[in-house]
């Protein structure tokens, strides 16, 4: 057996979320259902920081109860660290300072990567719970540009509502026909979208549905943090280079 190395208390849990305090259901899909991820993940609750405090107000006020989580998830082992809101794209900078392990605050950051993807006659669009409270401040911090085409859901049936009041039941359908209308809306505004990025970590459950509608690439948290995931935890290819019977010149 080979030798192994420590360092940390637990093991295998290598994501943790900064969660916001709600009530709201959490539903397949969502990010703090932890049944949507694919590998263990950990989290911890910064209390005071309710939706309504994050996305009306001033997350900044309130990043010093994110650093303290943060260090605790990294203390308990997490070797990367997210949020459940892309509007903390805010505190990106003041986090990844604060802790030794990389930071992806928020599913906004993902803008320029996808831009990257498109010709140049496309942009990235954005869906987001508050077009109403979404800045050029949050797209700035997230290293995005300020003319990002944005539509919200904030008018809709249920969707904004139910999470930023913190509601204790939510008709998930009604939320399901917001986001698609959420769709619709975007591209009627805007004809050069090329690629859908969803700020909000509560929308992964209806990306394949706006996928469905729009016939484009939509990227969520859940994108987001499973290619994070992959850079911290690689999938491991076994090449037995020594074996004569592995051949890696295709046969020649």
């Amino acid at each position: 057996m080979s030798v192994e190395y420590g360092g940390k208390t637990i093991y295998g849990a290598n994501i943790g979320i900064l969660m916001l305090e709600t009530q709201f259901p959490r539903i397949f899909g969502d990010i703090a259902n932890a049944a949507t991820w694919p590998f263990p993940v950990q989290y911890r609750i910064v209390r005071g920081a309710t939706p309504d405090n994050v996305v009306r107000k001033d997350p900044i006020l309130l990043v010093d109860g994110f650093i303290a989580a943060a260090k605790d998830l990294v203390a308990h082992g997490c070797d990367g660290l997210t949020t459940n809101c892309g509007f903390l794209a805010l505190i990106q900078d003041k986090i990844s300072e604060a802790v030794p392990v990389p930071v992806a605050t928020s599913s906004l950051m993902q803008i320029p990567v996808v831009q990257q993807l498109l010709p140049k006659s496309k942009r990235v669009g954005v869906i987001t719970i508050s077009k109403a409270n979404l800045t050029g401040a949050h797209l700035k911090a997230a290293g995005a540009p300020l003319d990002t085409p944005i539509v919200g859901t904030d008018n809709g049936r249920a969707f904004t509502h139910g999470i930023l009041d913190d509601q204790p039941s939510i008709n998930f359908e009604e939320c399901r026909l917001d986001l698609l209308d959420a769709a619709r809306e975007l591209m009627t505004k805007h004809d050069d979208i090329g690629a859908i990025v969803l700020e909000c970590t509560n929308m992964t459950p209806y990306a394949a549905d706006i996928r469905k509608l729009t016939s484009l690439p939509v990227y969520s948290i859940y994108s987001f943090v499973n290619w994070f995931h992959q850079g911290l935890v690689p999938d491991r290819f076994d090449l037995t280079l020594d074996d004569p019977t592995l051949n890696l010149n295709g046969g020649e």
